[in-house]
């Protein structure tokens, strides 16, 4: 039995997970928030019960000081030896890396050499690993990358028609990104198939950030996003892919800066751009079907566009896997989005259902659960399902793994 944190550190954020493995039983759980701001927040969650702490947490270094007191003070652990081993999520693995790693000086620089394509993610991710490697001398880590399950992907799917020398000297190149959850919940599918010999499977990674992928007998093939996590579908503050030429256009009408637009594509965009409401999918769903009396006509109006706009965007991408696996076994929803949006899950699948044939089980569909799930009828010729989906667990099994623990 061993005892495996796994940790995804952003860059005023670092989540938790404490698991004893190979049970996968989950010890406890938390996150810490609003580092560096003013006030901090840290809960720790256990045993279905929840701690609230709010005070200043001015560093990563602080927030994990919080982690491992609360780890001793609540009688979670007698002693922090008992920690085997810490797994870290990292955005960008860059060409690199095709699995996890075990972490040593040469990880640790090609994911430093890697920021400037993840610039919002790796650093932030390395300040979570010091300071947890400072406060756990003798721990061993592992770095698990979400570009990693797209490296199967082939040159005619990564590459963009740019000079070549773009990709091999500047390393640009479609890289994806949620790869631990889209392997996570592509194996979920697959046993819930039945285990086939042959499977095409079709994940909808779609929470604040999004991201679809085509996975053919386990592997990935293809991927939304891209160079960066800009790319793709329409997500909750992101634009997704548009007309590059959209950027030197906006520049010039409105005297901003390449860097300034760039910001309104990841920020102001997408279901926040377009609603004019929020980019949290909740707060157009309320004033789509106006449920607090709140929203104006106007509001309402604007949210039924999203939701249209954005369904039409993501059933585009189905469409397109569906062509390039051959056919399709199940098509996969997950992440915030995905596993709780019922009304957007039924609009994605009715785009496709004259096409594709598939359609859902209404009720089914309107289901709030955690389990694994199929919410198509028995006319689909598609299975449709929710796979919560679970990175950390993912960070877990890969760390055991490669630190051979499980001997």
């Amino acid at each position: 039995m061993s005892k495996i944190m796994s940790v995804n550190a952003g860059s005023s954020s670092l989540k938790f997970q404490l698991f004893k493995m190979p049970e996968e039983e989950v010890i406890c759980s938390g996150v810490v928030e609003r580092i560096g701001q003013a006030m901090g927040s840290f809960t720790m969650k256990r045993n279905g019960e929840k701690k609230v702490i709010e005070e200043p947490i001015p560093d990563h270094g602080k927030a994990v000081d919080m982690l491992l007191k609360a780890l001793i003070d609540d009688g979670i652990v007698e002693k922090l030896e008992e920690i085997d081993a810490v797994g870290h999520r990292i955005v960008q693995g860059g060409p690199y890396f095709s699995d996890s790693a075990v972490v040593d000086d040469d990880v640790i620089a090609k994911v430093e050499e890697l920021a400037e394509l993840a610039p919002l993610h790796n650093p932030a991710h390395l300040v979570g690993y010091r300071a947890i490697a400072k406060k756990l001398p003798g721990v061993k880590h592992v770095f698990t990358f979400d570009t990693a399950f797209h490296q199967t992907m082939d040159a005619e799917r990564y590459l963009y028609p740019l000079p070549y020398e773009y990709y091999t000297d500047l390393k640009v190149r479609k890289y994806g990104a949620h790869g631990t959850s889209h392997k996570y919940v592509s194996e979920q599918v697959i046993d819930m198939l039945g285990n086939p010999k042959h499977s095409r499977v079709i994940v909808c990674h779609l929470g604040n950030g999004a991201s679809l992928s085509a996975v053919q007998d386990g592997k990935c093939i293809d991927t939304s996003m891209g160079f960066t996590p800009l790319a793709g579908v329409m997500m909750g503050g992101r634009c997704g892919s548009v007309d590059p030429s959209i950027m030197p256009y906006l520049c010039k009408k409105l005297n901003k800066t390449p860097d300034e637009i760039l910001y309104i594509y990841n920020h102001e965009s997408g279901m926040k751009g377009v609603s004019g409401i929020s980019s949290d999918s909740r707060d157009v769903e309320n004033a789509l079907f106006n449920k607090d009396g709140k929203a104006t006509a106007e509001q309402s109006e604007r949210a039924l566009l999203t939701s249209l706009l954005y369904a039409r965007i993501v059933s585009k991408y189905i469409g397109q896997y569906y062509v390039e696996l051959g056919g399709c076994d199940a098509i996969a929803f997950t992440a915030g989005v995905g596993e709780n949006a019922a009304y957007l899950r039924r609009l994605i699948i009715d785009d496709c259902s004259r096409a594709l044939s598939v359609f859902l089980d209404e009720e089914a569909n309107n289901i709030h659960s955690s389990e694994n799930r199929i919410i198509s009828n028995e006319y689909s010729k598609i299975d449709v399902m929710v796979i919560p989906t679970n990175e950390e667990v993912m960070i877990a099994r890969d760390t055991v793994r490669l630190l051979h623990l499980d001997a």
